[in-house]
């Protein structure tokens, strides 16, 4: 009876075009890939305490006060990074109203409303992050939960983009499917071991946390040459997947977006060679945390284009597929 109601007031908005879903869905995905890059920043300028409670600032309030402790600059960072969550939030919102209001297909609907719900999941690994006091491996779920959330973004936008009457057709054959989604594995490892990296190393978030938590107890060279191997393996099945796609032949969609993960990949792995050598300085961790959500966000899209809806027969698409 609730959802009746619900969607009774949506009914009431106006009805959003296709090009204005996908300006939504675009602000979802910029949206959940800068609360990320938003967050290295935090870590990086020590702030990650800046508000030391959760989900209030400080005891009794849920604004930055005036204390003696805590820095008024690690305040300001932490907080601006608090409220970016209500940016978030809002872009959630909307585009489950436009998918609600334009009546999409049941597979989109989903998509948009794991955008709020992974909001929400967020907020909460935030506030589980500050009351364990910046604890390495919450930090670690932190960032793997919002590039999850990049991911699932942009596979929304791109079902927003296909046409809900359409059949599903293989843009690609199955082995070259199956070794997309094995670059995909191998992205993640490289995440996991990105964060574990993360875990071990100087950036803790919080100048004090390095003495009133355990960070990860493990040599952080071996973690950095673990995850400069897992990129050089996700590369190399980006390479092995380009020369398979070009010896059957690939679309012109499939193609802007190898070359976008590939070249992506290749800078990722230059930051990292240059933060190796040069101390792992603070501005490029979080270019690294923007590229790591560039590189999620650009698997994905490829992924995507994979198989897609078309306005085809269905003896069609069987053809195609075959």
């Amino acid at each position: 009876m609730l959802s009746r109601a619900f969607l009774r007031l949506v009914d009431l908005l106006p009805l959003p075009s296709l090009r204005v879903q996908r300006i939504i869905a675009f602000a979802v995905i910029l949206s959940q890939a800068g609360i990320s890059v938003t967050g290295a920043i935090v870590r990086v300028t020590s702030s990650g305490l800046g508000c030391p409670t959760w989900p209030q600032c400080f005891p009794g309030s849920f604004t930055p006060v005036v204390h003696a402790e805590v820095p008024v600059l690690h305040q300001v960072v932490e907080f601006s990074n608090r409220l970016l969550t209500f940016v978030v939030s809002l872009c959630a919102a909307l585009v489950v109203l436009a998918v609600l209001r334009a009546r999409r297909r049941r597979e989109v609907a989903v998509y948009a409303w794991l955008m709020p719900g992974g909001t929400v999941l967020q907020a909460v690994i935030g506030g589980i992050t500050v009351r364990t006091g910046l604890l390495w491996w919450t930090v670690s779920v932190h960032l793997l939960a919002s590039m999850l959330m990049v991911w699932l973004a942009v596979l929304l936008f791109a079902k927003i983009g296909e046409p809900d009457e359409g059949v599903e057709v293989a843009q690609a054959p199955r082995p070259l499917r199956l070794l997309t989604a094995l670059s995909a594995i191998a992205l993640c490892a490289t995440l996991i071991a990105g964060t574990l990296v993360t875990g071990a190393g100087p950036h803790a978030g919080d100048k004090s946390v390095e003495r009133s938590v355990e960070r990860l107890q493990v040599e952080i060279v071996t973690l950095v040459h673990l995850h400069a191997e897992l990129l050089i393996a996700y590369l190399a099945l980006l390479v092995g997947l380009a020369c398979g796609l070009a010896a059957v032949g690939m679309n012109r969609a499939i193609r802007v977006r190898l070359v976008a993960v590939i070249a992506l990949v290749c800078a990722q792995g230059l930051v990292g060679v240059v933060q190796y050598f040069t101390d792992v300085p603070a501005a490029l961790v979080t270019v690294h945390v923007g590229g790591a959500a560039a590189c999620t966000a650009a698997t994905a899209a490829l992924w995507a284009a994979m198989r897609n809806r078309e306005r085809v027969s269905v003896g069609a698409a069987v053809a195609h597929a075959a």
